[in-house]
């Protein structure tokens, strides 16, 4: 009997509606957000280099290494940066936000949500309101924090905002998006040294500003990532937001919880914005706590922070008492101690 050969089937328009709203839901936004074809620090590249210009100031916070690059990219565009930089194991208060609002009188604030490298999470809220207040433009790397906290981008005003995957939705990291509000897109429509033509050009990508529907698939999305995404998001559309950012709440409540019945402490100092996303273990001296390579969820410091600190990258399908309970074990294991008490503690956060 012979069979039709099956080939390779290409994305349809369904498909790209359905992606498009189901990131639409994600961020709580009207406004359809940029599909970025490729991980997502294409899409933050995409955004420093679509509106940095001479003759616009940014603040730029730094309390880890994106936020860093990020400075870095604005710079090159030929923008003046002011950073409000911070120690790695602390995130940015408000108030110094104000303050260097305040001094430098940007037209613009750039930060990280969440430090997945730090184990930080930066009060993004707060921060939100401060820049409402002066009319600034806000851009957020919310790569790592979506799905694993609040990101209601059109009621926090969130100008631009790049969201990836492989974090706390536990999908693809090949394809990306980058949420902009129509405020947003004025702002680098207004910016002549904005690429076009590019694999950074954000301008590009703009979709139809009278909501008509494209009339094909845009040749450079990844079909399978894609394919990967829609996945994604349907699966964190039916166990619910909601509920997502819970487990993620509670697999860092007991995280923490174990590390600290194992004697360790968290890297970051203020327990009121530790990460959902990973737990931070500080190294000191005489702790035989040195990994070369992850084991497990447990993975040693990035960069500078290695031989600093451990991770527990309690993210995506990690997010549950079983990985959390196997990375506390490795931790007791390399201590030499009995890991039932922090594993106690563990069970009574998840049973709570």
């Amino acid at each position: 009997m012979n069979q039709e050969p099956k080939g390779f089937v290409p994305l349809s328009l369904a498909e790209l509606d359905t992606l498009t709203r189901l990131l639409s839901g994600l961020l709580s936004t009207e406004h359809p957000p940029v599909i970025i074809p490729g991980e997502a620090i294409l899409g933050i590249e995409a955004m420093a280099a679509g509106i940095s210009a001479p003759g616009r100031t940014f603040l730029n916070v730094v309390t880890g290494p994106y936020g860093s690059l990020f400075g870095q990219w604005l710079e090159r565009g030929g923008a003046t940066v002011a950073e409000v930089r911070v120690p790695f194991d602390e995130v940015v208060p408000a108030e110094r936000i104000a303050a260097a609002i305040g001094q430098h009188k940007p037209d613009a604030l750039s930060f990280v949500q969440a430090e997945v490298v730090t184990g930080g999470s930066n009060p993004a809220g707060e921060i939100l309101r401060l820049a409402r207040r002066h009319n600034l433009i806000t851009v957020l790397d919310s790569v790592s924090a979506v799905g694993g906290e609040p990101l209601p981008v059109d009621e926090w005003g969130v100008d631009f905002a790049a969201v990836g995957a492989q974090k706390a939705l536990a999908g693809p990291n090949g394809v990306s998006a980058v949420s902009i509000t129509p405020r947003g897109w004025e702002f680098l429509e207004s910016n002549g040294n904005a690429p076009r033509n590019s694999i950074l050009s954000l301008l590009d990508l703009k979709p139809a500003g009278n909501g008509t529907a494209p009339v094909r698939v845009p040749p450079n999305i990844p079909t399978l990532e894609a394919r990967a995404l829609i996945a994604a998001l349907t699966a964190v559309e039916e166990e619910g937001l909601e509920q997502v950012i819970r487990r993620h709440e509670r697999a860092a409540a007991s995280a923490v919880a174990g590390i600290k019945a194992l004697g360790l402490a968290p890297w970051q100092k203020d327990s009121r914005h530790y990460s959902t996303l990973t737990t931070t273990v500080r190294i000191s001296g005489e702790q035989r706590l040195h990994i070369a390579r992850p084991v497990g969820i447990v993975a040693p410091g990035d960069g500078e922070l290695f031989g600093q600190l451990l991770r527990i990258n309690h993210f995506g399908a990690n997010a549950s008492r079983i990985c959390v309970e196997e990375a506390i074990a490795t931790l007791a294991g390399l201590l030499n101690q009995d890991a039932g008490p922090a594993l106690g503690a563990i069970r009574l956060v998840w049973e709570e």
